[in-house]
């Protein structure tokens, strides 16, 4: 009975000695367990903003006629940016006949001196769409010209957002509308946008593959 006595005693004992130490173990689990969401939560949030995710949201030039732009110089997209828009038209080649349409209604200074502007720029191969009977025609009258080349402009600068469903009234005093997503835009239904956001010194300009018509 006393032997029996004295090993229940001992299993008691080392019971009581090993409690403690299998508490603590489990303490230390659920520790560890619970340690693993907040690092996996900061894991989350840091995949929230990402430089991948600002490069995609970034405000930069659009359009397949984008590629077209010089890479370095003053009508490069870095060139232009530095220019008021009628000096940074004039160094982009695929806009000369615009340039010289521009010189020719006397509105240099007014496009370089105006503030936070957009401007609807048609190509070389817009102006070429219109008969060149009909072209020189307009070239040759100035308040013809004046109307139909501040028909291209907008008294604010403009963002892609904006152009999704958009209305807005043209330094002509006329309307121009535009409509689209992405990386496709259309303006007053004809004129598609072709390298889009091009930012210069005073103005957000969109290259245009149609010349614009007062309505």
């Amino acid at each position: 009975m006393n032997t029996l006595k004295i090993r229940r005693t001992a299993i008691a004992v080392a019971a009581a000695a090993l409690l403690p130490l299998t508490l603590a173990a489990c303490s230390d689990s659920s520790g560890d367990t619970k340690a693993a969401p907040p690092a996996a939560g900061d894991q989350a949030k840091t995949g929230e903003s990402t430089p991948a995710d600002d490069a995609m949201t970034g405000d930069e030039p659009f359009g397949a006629a984008c590629a077209g732009v010089p890479k370095e110089g003053a009508g490069s997209f870095d060139g232009m940016a530095k220019d008021p828009v009628a000096t940074a038209a004039s160094n982009n080649p695929a806009l000369s006949t615009l340039v010289a349409a521009v010189k020719q209604a006397g509105l240099v200074d007014t496009l370089n001196n105006a503030q936070d502007i957009t401007v609807f720029a048609p190509t070389n191969d817009a102006f070429a769409k219109i008969p060149k009977a009909d072209l020189d025609k307009v070239l040759a009258d100035k308040a013809t010209l004046t109307k139909i080349l501040t028909y291209h402009v907008v008294g604010q600068k403009l963002t892609p957002k904006q152009l999704e469903n958009g209305s807005f009234e043209t330094l002509q005093k006329g309307m121009v509308t535009t409509k689209g997503s992405g990386e496709a835009y259309k303006v007053n239904d004809t004129s598609n946008v072709v390298c889009g956001n091009v930012k210069t010194a005073n103005a957000n300009v969109y290259i245009v593959d149609t010349v614009l018509m007062p309505k």
